[in-house]
């Protein structure tokens, strides 16, 4: 402080009090800010945050060509934001936002189809809200990116599910054959639901370093397969699980990218499914497309997008040309309907997606959640069912 002029202090009070009264103030801050810190670390320590990976987890991504300078990278260049917003004056923005319809007023419509009962040996999917997905292919399961809490988030007062979207839960699931997760954000990778699961699921394939946050949960090491893009696993005699890129970025806390993003494609010997995972659109889609001879389904991303971050998430019409690239027969829009995690409204991407699906040469399905969808039923059309809700 100096020495400071007496008369600069209120009257009666000399130098020295002052001084140590400053230092307590001083203090007082220090400690608050000591237990804000504390605080801070002790939320982000909590087991549903997941761990980074290390040691030999690490050692295996640091052979990946997507990994350089201590993250993983797109194949295209992709900022966060496409305004020069940064995270902080990005959430500013959004939180003086004010969204527009951003949930519907009446509960969305749903189907509580009995998975257990089905005839395994059929080909299916089922719709079970947002981007989770029970699919039947060559008389396997496979679940993929199931999100079964009521919200999708670290909080439980945030990213709240719709009225009637939540109708499944883990105790539902008939035995998985396989669990595939895209990569690790709350309305992808949901603490509970796969700790909930983890008895029934034969099997976990993802993206590398996502494995680290479910052996850390609990998950043997045995049951867990992470894969870099484009790697081919012939899993089993006639069928085979593709993974491959996305345009995207990863973390559950305040770090990003330690962790791969990516999309599946499952084959089998009568057919050929591609699951985007979260993405952008970009020409990794016509790469994929060339890959394959075409797609009997693609589930492709369709929600939660904004101007402002719109190399991240696709808007429905570049869903809707993805799918013509893909070369695609059906396509399914995933990632909306369940939860309000952008600023549009809820209703949006089923309005844009419909719209830019006209005279498109796939064929766009909109089951209500817990609707199957038979592979082998092509002429069935369903109805647009927000089109009854306000």
């Amino acid at each position: 402080m100096g020495n400071l002029p007496a008369e600069k202090f209120p009257r009666g009070a000399s130098p020295d009090s002052m001084r140590k009264h400053l230092k307590k103030i001083m203090l007082v801050l220090l400690l608050l800010a000591a237990s804000a810190l504390l605080g801070a670390c002790a939320f982000f320590n909590q087991t549903k945050f997941g761990k980074h990976p290390e040691g030999k987890d690490l050692d295996l991504i640091r052979q990946s060509p997507h990994y350089v300078d201590g993250e993983f990278r797109n194949l295209t260049p992709t900022p966060m934001f496409t305004d020069g917003s940064t995270v902080f004056s990005a959430l500013l923005k959004s939180l003086f936002t004010v969204k527009q319809n951003p949930e519907p007023k009446n509960a969305v419509p749903s189907i509580k189809t009995d998975l257990r009962a089905l005839d395994r040996e059929k080909d299916l999917v089922v719709w079970l809200g947002h981007s989770s997905y029970y699919v039947q292919m060559g008389g396997r399961r496979i679940l993929i990116d199931p999100v079964f809490s009521p919200y999708a988030s670290p909080f439980s007062f945030i990213n709240r599910a719709f009225e009637g979207t939540n109708v499944y839960s883990a105790e539902d699931m008939p035995d998985i054959d396989y669990l595939l997760i895209s990569h690790d954000h709350w309305d992808h990778l949901d603490y509970p639901t796969v700790m909930a699961l983890e008895p029934r699921v034969a099997r976990v394939i993802c993206g590398l370093g996502v494995g680290t946050h479910l052996r850390y949960w609990g998950y043997p090491a045995a049951k867990v397969t992470e894969a870099d893009w484009f790697a081919e696993l012939d899993v089993e005699d006639g069928l085979r699980i593709h993974v491959l890129p996305a345009r995207h970025f990863s973390g559950r806390g305040l770090v990003r990218n330690k962790t791969l993003w990516v999309g599946f494609a499952i084959e089998t010997a009568r057919r050929r499914i591609f699951f985007s995972g979260d993405t952008g659109y970009g020409p990794h889609f016509a790469r994929i497309a060339d890959m394959f001879d075409g797609f009997d389904l693609v589930i492709l991303e369709n929600g939660q997008y904004n101007s402002r971050w719109a190399y991240i998430h696709m808007m429905p019409e570049e869903a809707a040309q993805a799918a013509v690239e893909l070369r695609a027969r059906s396509l399914l829009p995933a990632h909306s309907g369940k939860f309000s995690i952008s600023n549009h409204a809820w209703n949006d991407p089923f309005i844009r997606i419909a719209e830019a699906s006209r005279d498109k040469p796939y064929r766009l399905l909109t089951p209500v959640i817990g609707d199957p969808v038979d592979f082998d039923d092509e002429e069935r059309r369903y109805p647009y069912w927000w089109e009854n809700m306000e």
